[in-house]
């Protein structure tokens, strides 16, 4: 009688043994299924950047010659969208040199985005720019095209001249601000007379557009190596 029932348990043993092999089949196949659903999630890229940097301080090349200094809190970069571009949502300031390494103008905003192939810049709320001729140049938002080398703004513009004050809507200008027309003249005001009664109530001398061409000098610095090639 021992003799047959260890012959019966030992025949059960091989159908106990499929049995707990084919549930733990069953589990793996269960959580390979579930793992490949979390790896085929839709990722939207338009809002996923493919790189951020903190505290950026960078020198940025175009065509071999170093051309930016861009600081930044933050910078991403979508490269895998349509249109590729950089953003900077805490602000920016920016060098822009000439061949010789010299400032030609200073930049800053409260935040920017540069759109890659089209090569454009957008500035926004509190722009800031000064030229070679420590001119001030105010308004909320500025696009810049290094294609055409030019900037424009539809906005309201204020210029600090060091013997007047312009102020009108639509602005355009070479890359230096060193050429440049208001296209909607508003008031144009001696320094004096701003400072002490403010432009509210100061009276415009004249409605018609003004522009002013500064030379440039000549006297080249020395160059520092580059960190960033523009594409």
């Amino acid at each position: 009688m021992l003799r047959r029932a260890t012959t019966r348990h030992m025949r059960l043993l091989p159908a106990v043994a499929l049995a707990a092999i084919a549930a733990m089949g069953a589990t793996a196949l269960s959580s390979c299924k579930e793992e490949s659903k979390l790896t085929t999630a839709d990722v939207d890229t338009v809002d996923v950047p493919t790189m951020m940097t903190r505290d950026v301080e960078t020198l940025i090349s175009d065509s071999g010659v170093t051309r930016y200094r861009i600081n930044t809190p933050v910078w991403y970069v979508y490269d895998e969208v349509e249109e590729p571009y950089w953003r900077f949502p805490e602000g920016l300031h920016l060098d822009k040199f000439d061949n010789f390494f010299r400032t030609e103008a200073t930049v800053r905003a409260d935040s920017a985005i540069y759109l890659k192939h089209k090569q454009t810049w957008r500035l926004d709320g509190n722009v800031s720019i000064s030229n070679v001729m420590n001119e001030k140049f105010l308004t909320q938002q500025l696009f810049w095209d290094q294609r055409s080398h030019k900037l424009y703004s539809d906005s309201f513009i204020h210029i600090e001249r060091s013997d007047r004050v312009l102020e009108g809507y639509g602005f355009e200008s070479n890359e230096q601000m060193t050429r440049y027309n208001i296209l909607k003249v508003s008031g144009i005001f001696p320094v004096s007379e701003f400072k002490g009664k403010g432009a509210a109530n100061a009276a415009a001398d004249s409605l018609e557009a003004d522009s002013v061409t500064v030379p440039q000098p000549d006297t080249p610095p020395s160059r520092v190596p580059t960190v960033t090639e523009i594409p």
